[in-house]
């Protein structure tokens, strides 16, 4: 049986059969890259070290606005590659790659995405705004990556990991060497989880010339993976410093660092269902990261 990710048992097929290409669609039986695109947001935030309350809505806001924003991201990847997805085993059920949904009704749906989070945007001050206005070049362009450059994962990085210099405006109104300092933290760690994540398609890829740079790498991965999350850690220190963390958010940082390790040496490139696993697993990483940086403010 062909590798795939999609999950269409479970709660999806308990609902109405003409609501379920939409969810597929959105991905919302895979919850993990909604988690991916709102960690980063809530560092930001975190980092800013604003009022709990004011904190609080912020983070309430970026998680829909994650939901909703990845669910459109994924709506505008599937169009672009509807016909890449067709030949590749992972996504040839995916719903427009495989005719349950028509290009039209994914452009309504994307209509209706995109509104509700413009609603969300409209909540944030006029600097976070403009911000996210400006990261929907970034949505439209990533699903373009992979068919001019090696490094399709670099421009997931700056799409994904726009969160963090987004919530960390958002939070503190400025952007300054802490705001930079964090977003090459998000996208170089996003740059090494998606470089996994592309190794579950990479002989397919190289079959329809898709470029990523898991077909770059290849039996190098494990080395590139180990200076991608000691150059995310590295940055995070620094953000924390300019940010001003007390002492603390240091120490804190081994855990995500052990876990980040944990990735390096257990991975194993031939083994698609494993990539899925230490994908997913960057979602605790996240965490440990956003604990690290509470406790930085202790």
């Amino acid at each position: 049986m062909p590798h795939t990710d999609i999950v269409a048992g479970g709660w999806v097929a308990r609902l109405p059969a003409g609501w379920r290409p939409y969810l597929l669609l959105a991905r919302l039986d895979r919850p993990i890259g909604a988690w991916l695109l709102f960690l980063p947001g809530l560092w930001g935030i975190l980092l800013a070290g604003s009022p709990a309350v004011r904190s609080i809505r912020l983070i309430l806001l970026f998680a829909i606005g994650a939901v909703v924003m990845r669910a459109a991201g994924c709506v505008v990847n599937d169009l672009w590659d509807r016909d890449i997805d067709r030949r590749v085993a992972r996504t040839a059920g995916r719903p427009l790659a495989s005719g349950a949904l028509r290009p039209w009704q994914a452009l309504v749906f994307l209509g209706a995405l995109l509104l509700a989070g413009l609603l969300i945007l409209l909540q944030l001050d006029r600097l976070a705004q403009v911000l996210g206005a400006g990261s929907l070049v970034l949505v439209a362009l990533y699903p373009l990556a992979k068919r001019v450059t090696w490094w399709p994962q670099l421009a997931m990085g700056f799409t994904f990991g726009f969160g963090a210099p987004l919530g960390y405006a958002a939070a503190s109104g400025r952007i300054d060497a802490a705001w930079a300092a964090l977003y090459g933290a998000a996208i170089v760690w996003d740059l090494g989880f998606d470089t996994i994540y592309a190794h579950q398609d990479r002989e397919d890829d190289a079959l329809v010339g898709v470029k990523s740079t898991a077909r770059l790498f290849g039996e190098r991965t494990r080395p590139f993976l180990a200076a991608c999350y000691a150059v995310t850690l590295a940055t995070l220190a620094l953000a924390g410093w300019c940010a001003g963390l007390g002492a603390w958010f240091y120490p804190a940082l081994v855990l995500p660092g052990a876990l980040l390790l944990r990735q390096v040496r257990v991975l194993d490139i031939h083994d698609p269902a494993l990539c899925l696993r230490l994908f997913r697993a960057n979602r605790e990483i996240g965490l440990a990261v956003a604990a690290a940086i509470l406790i930085g403010w202790l």
